[in-house]
Parts: C-alpha cells; sequence; structure tokens
C-alpha cells in the first residue's frame, strides 16, 4: 500500500540547521510527488480509455500508473529512511528515544510499532517519542501524536504526554506511564534521569531495589520477635502441664 502524501510542513530536520540534509530530503520527497501526479494521470486516462471501449490502452495506462506509484514508495521510503538516520543519529537523541520528525504519519506508525516490539524483546521498560509539537504543520495540528497514542491502545501499553508537549512517554511494559523513581544517591540513575533505561555501552538495567530492601527489614524483624514468642509459648506450655 502506498504511503499517502500528507506535507506536514516546517523543517523535517529536528535538531540544529543543515540546509543539505532538507535539501536532499525534499528532494526525495518532491520526486515522490511527481511520481504521484504521473501516477493519477494515468489512472484517470486508464479509465477514460476504459469507458470508451479500448480495453488495450486501458490495461497499459494502468500498468504504467502502476509503475509511477512504485517509483512514489521508493522515493518516500528513502526519504524517511534518510531522515530518520539523520534525527536519530548517536549523540542527537538518548537511547531510550526515537525522534518521528519528518515522517508521514503512518511511516513514523510502523516505524514506532518496529521499535517498541524490539524494545520490548529487549527487555526494555520505556521510550520517549518523540512527536513534535504541530508548530509547522497546517493549522499547528499534531498529526503525528494521535496516530502514536492510536498505536499504544492498540498494543495495550500506557502512555502520557511529558512536560515537553512534543514528546510521549510510553510504559513498554503495560503498567502506568510514570517513570521510576529518581535515583537521587548519584551514579548510574540511568538514561535520561530514568532508572532501569538501557544503559550506555552496557546494556543492561538496573533492577529496583525497593523489593529486597522491605525484605531484607522483614526477615530482621522476624529475628528480633521470634525468639520472644517461643520464650512465651513454651512458659504457656509449662502452666498447662
Amino acid at each position: 500500500m502506498s504511503t499517502p502524501m500528507i506535507r506536514l510542513g516546517g523543517r523535517a530536520l529536528h535538531s540544529g540547521d543543515n540546509d543539505d540534509v532538507e535539501r536532499e530530503y525534499d528532494r526525495l520527497r518532491d520526486m515522490a510527488r511527481a511520481e504521484a501526479e504521473k501516477r493519477n494521470s494515468c489512472f484517470d486516462r486508464s479509465r477514460n480509455a476504459y469507458k470508451s471501449g479500448d480495453g488495450a490502452s486501458a490495461k497499459e495506462l494502468s500498468n504504467q500508473g502502476k509503475q509511477h506509484e512504485q517509483r512514489m514508495d521508493d522515493y518516500n521510503r528513502q526519504a524517511s529512511e534518510y531522515i530518520f538516520r539523520e534525527n536519530n543519529a548517536p549523540g542527537k537523541v538518548d537511547a531510550d528515544a526515537i525522534d518521528l520528525h519528518g515522517q508521514f504519519v503512518e511511516e513514523a506508525e510502523r516505524i514506532l510499532e518496529q521499535r517498541i516490539r524490539a524494545d520490548q524483546a529487549r527487555g526494555q521498560t520505556h521510550l520517549h517519542a518523540i512527536v513534535g509539537k504541530g508548530n509547522h504543520s497546517t493549522g499547528h495540528v499534531q498529526k503525528i501524536k494521535p496516530k502514536v497514542e492510536e498505536l499504544c491502545r492498540e498494543l495495550g501499553l500506557k502512555y502520557r504526554t511529558e512536560d515537553n508537549a512534543g514528546r510521549i512517554y510510553i510504559n513498554l511494559q503495560g503498567g502506568e506511564p510514570l517513570p521510576p523513581q529518581q535515583n537521587h544517591g548519584g551514579g548510574g540513575g540511568g538514561v535520561g534521569g530514568y532508572p532501569g533505561g538501557q544503559q550506555h555501552g552496557g546494556g543492561g538495567q538496573q533492577q529496583p531495589q525497593h523489593g529486597n530492601q522491605q525484605q531484607d527489614e522483614i526477615a530482621q524483624l522476624v529475628e528480633k520477635v521470634l525468639p520472644r514468642i517461643l520464650r512465651k509459648l513454651e512458659k504457656a506450655c509449662c502452666v498447662v502441664m
């Protein structure tokens, strides 16, 4: 299925100014739109030829339209992959985030679902989806954000808009979308201040310490109280006997 030609407007590159990147991105999208126009023209002429009884011409024009559609999809795919690499290059986003700037809505949905499933398979706890605030969209309406929220609901994942309205926090484990408690002890707070995220260079995850601490406290309490209870039971037995 071809990607609808929805122009979101504004700059596709999220951080920094790089006119070369923007020009290449726009070139690929423009070529995709040109192929879409040729496709539409072929399909219109094909329908007219069919109505006039020229079945051979109708079939030929339909095949030409399909070829233009394939080239349109190829250019859109190249543009999507190109801007995704630029916006998500190492150092531009944290390891627990994905930047969807410059994507058409359907592209953003597909990319995000792939990332969610891959992160879940690796045991990641959360993901920050950078969707933009819609400042450069027609009518300043966010177009990617509603699709991201819809995808989260379909996958049964809790989510919330962050303080930055252009970011969505997604709990990949299906629980409430609240970030883990901050580690105020310093050293190893996780990516982006969220403990338990993917660690740079390690790939491991910090496990919550609250459960172990609580178990230790219960064990210490039992050690203190149990001898007293046993002594009282012994006295009670002596009295009964």
